[in-house]
C-alpha cells in the first residue's frame, strides 16, 4: 500500500493542532506511515508514479503459456483451466506463472479460417462498448461476471492471468452510439477510420487527440483490473507503430489500481523506438508471428543480435511464443494442420538456447497437457532457465563459420555463461578460448543441457554442434 500525503492534511488538521500533538503520538504516526510505505509527495515526485508502476512488474522475463499457437481464436474456458492445472502441477516451481487467453474470447465461434475470413464477426460488448467474454467459450462469465471467475481459478492455482486485446474500439460501440464509461461522450466521436487494423475488422482505430479517447482506454483497464488481470497483450499496436495509443494504454494501466504487465504485438517493433518502448511497455515483439520453421528461426537470431543492446530490466524484447509441443489444434490460418512442432530436437535446443541467452520472455505455445517427456525436459531445465532469468551483459561475442557465440554473466555469483548456436546444415566443430571471457584459469565447463562437466585443456575447450544444434555452458 502507498499513500500520498498532500497539503490536504493541513486543511483537515490545522497546523496549531498538529503541533500540539504529544511527541509520542507524532512519532507513532510517522512509524506507521513508514511501515505502510507512505511517502510525502509533491507534484514533481508524483510524476514518477508511471515509472514505478512500469518497473514493478516483469523484473525478469515473463514465463507462461499462451493459447494462440494451439487453439487460435477459439480457446475454451475448460482448455484454459486444463493448461493452468498442468502448469500449477508441473511448471510453477520452475518459474512458469502466466496463463494468457489470446484473441477472440469475445466471439462465440471462430474455429476455422473460413469463419475468420469474415473479419467482422459478432462481438460481445457491454453497455459502455467494452468487449466482454463469449459465454459459449467462457460459461462462468455469464451474468456480467466477465473473466473474473476464470482469473480467480487461475489465481487459486498460484498463477497469474493474462488476456489479449486489440487496439481500438469495437464497431458495435460506434454503430449503437454507445457512451464511453463515466463520460457523456459518444464512442463514434473518438474514432479514426483511417488508422484501423488491416487484418481484423472488428475494431476501429482511436484518435487520441479527441476528448474521451483516454477515458475509453481507462475504462478498459478499470474493467480488467476488476477481473483480476495480471498481463495484457495489446495487438495491432507496435507494427505499424502507434506511439500515442501505446502511451494511452500505459496511462490507463497506471490509473487502474492494479499492476499489469504490458506486452505489445505484433512485430517487428522498430529498433529506433527502443527508448519509447522502454518508457511504456514491459515487452514487445521483435518479429512478425513466429512459427516452427528453420528459416524463421535464423531470422530470429539476426533480430536478437540487433536488440540485445537495448534490453533492460523490466523491459524485454520478445522473440515471440515458443511453438513447441502440440500446436495448431484449431487455427484460423488457412490450410493449418494440427500437429506437433516441426522443429527437430536439435532445433528446439537451438531455440531454447537463443531465447534464454537473449533473455526473451518464455511463452509456451503448445497445449501443455499433451507434452511428451522431451518437451517437458526443455522447459524444466533449471540451469538454462536461470540464464534467462538471472543473467546480465547478454551479447553475441562472434559469428564465424556459421556459429553464433553468446556470453552473459550471472547476476549473483559471477559465473559466465557461453552459448553456441550452429546455423550450418552440418555438424560443426569449434574451439573456444576462455581468456575471451576472462576465465582462462577454469579447469572445467558445465554443459547445461547435458548436465555434464567437460575438461578444459590449455585454457580452451572443443564444442561439437549437430546441424542446427546448440550448446550452453556455465564457467565458474
Amino acid at each position: 500500500m502507498s499513500l500520498i500525503l498532500t497539503n490536504n492534511l493541513f486543511k483537515i488538521y490545522p497546523i496549531k493542532l498538529i503541533m500540539n500533538f504529544p511527541k509520542f503520538y507524532i512519532s507513532i504516526t510517522i512509524v506507521i506511515l513508514l511501515a505502510c510505505g507512505c511517502v510525502v509527495k509533491d507534484s514533481k515526485s508524483a510524476k514518477n508514479d508511471a515509472v514505478c508502476t512500469l518497473n514493478s512488474v516483469a523484473k525478469t522475463p515473463p514465463m507462461g503459456w499462451n493459447s494462440y499457437n494451439c487453439f487460435g481464436g477459439s480457446v475454451t474456458e475448460a482448455e484454459v483451466k486444463q493448461n493452468a492445472d498442468y502448469m500449477s502441477k508441473n511448471l510453477i516451481s520452475y518459474g512458469w506463472e502466466y496463463i494468457v487467453v489470446d484473441f477472440l474470447w469475445y466471439c462465440d465461434n471462430q474455429t476455422s479460417w473460413q469463419q475468420f475470413k469474415n473479419r467482422r464477426p459478432v462481438q460481445h460488448v457491454d453497455n459502455y462498448g467494452r468487449l466482454i467474454p463469449s459465454t459459449v467459450l467462457h460459461p462462468s462469465s455469464a451474468g456480467g461476471k466477465g473473466l473474473k471467475p476464470l482469473a480467480d481459478y487461475i489465481h487459486s492455482k498460484g498463477l497469474k492471468f493474462g488476456i489479449h486485446i486489440m487496439r481500438g474500439i469495437p464497431r458495435q460501440a460506434i454503430d449503437n452510439e454507445i457512451t464511453i464509461f463515466e463520460t457523456s461522450i459518444k464512442a463514434k466521436t473518438i474514432v479514426n477510420l483511417t488508422d484501423t487494423c488491416k487484418w481484423y475488422g472488428g475494431l476501429v482505430g482511436v484518435d487520441m487527440t479527441k476528448e474521451g479517447a483516454q477515458e475509453y482506454y481507462n475504462s478498459l483497464f478499470k474493467m480488467y483490473a476488476e477481473w483480476g488481470v495480471d498481463f495484457v497483450k495489446v495487438d495491432d499496436i507496435s507494427f505499424p507503430y502507434h506511439a500515442k495509443e501505446i502511451e494511452a494504454v500505459r496511462k490507463a494501466i497506471n490509473n487502474c489500481g492494479r499492476p499489469i504487465v504490458l506486452s505489445l504485438s505484433p512485430g517487428a517493433a522498430p529498433l529506433a523506438s527502443a527508448e519509447h518502448l522502454t518508457k511504456n511497455a514491459n515487452m514487445w515483439r521483435i518479429s512478425p508471428d513466429f512459427w516452427d520453421n528453420w528459416s524463421r528461426l535464423l531470422e530470429q537470431l539476426k533480430l536478437c543480435r540487433q536488440w540485445a543492446p537495448k534490453v533492460t530490466e523490466s523491459h524485454w524484447a520478445d522473440a515471440d511464443m515458443l511453438p513447441l509441443g502440440h500446436i495448431q489444434i484449431r487455427q484460423e490460418v488457412e490450410n493449418a494442420k494440427e500437429r506437433y512442432t516441426n522443429f527437430t530436437k536439435d532445433e528446439q535446443y537451438f531455440m531454447m538456447t537463443l531465447w534464454s541467452i537473449f533473455r526473451s520472455p518464455l511463452i509456451f505455445g503448445g497445449n501443455l497437457p499433451d507434452n511428451d517427456e522431451f518437451t517437458l525436459s526443455l522447459i524444466t531445465n533449471r540451469d538454462v532457465i536461470r540464464v534467462n532469468q538471472h543473467s546480465i551483459n547478454n551479447k553475441e561475442l562472434s559469428f564465424e563459420n556459421g556459429v553464433s557465440v553468446w556470453s552473459a554473466k550471472d547476476k549473483t555469483d559471477g559465473r559466465v555463461y557461453l552459448a553456441f548456436l550452429n546455423t550450418n546444415d552440418k555438424e560443426t566443430k569449434t574451439v573456444f578460448l576462455l581468456e575471451k571471457v576472462n576465465k582462462a584459469h577454469a579447469k572445467t565447463v558445465n554443459n547445461l543441457w547435458l548436465h555434464a562437466y567437460q575438461t578444459v585443456e590449455n585454457g580452451s575447450f572443443e564444442i561439437r554442434l549437430p546441424a542446427h544444434g546448440a550448446a550452453i555452458y556455465s564457467i565458474n
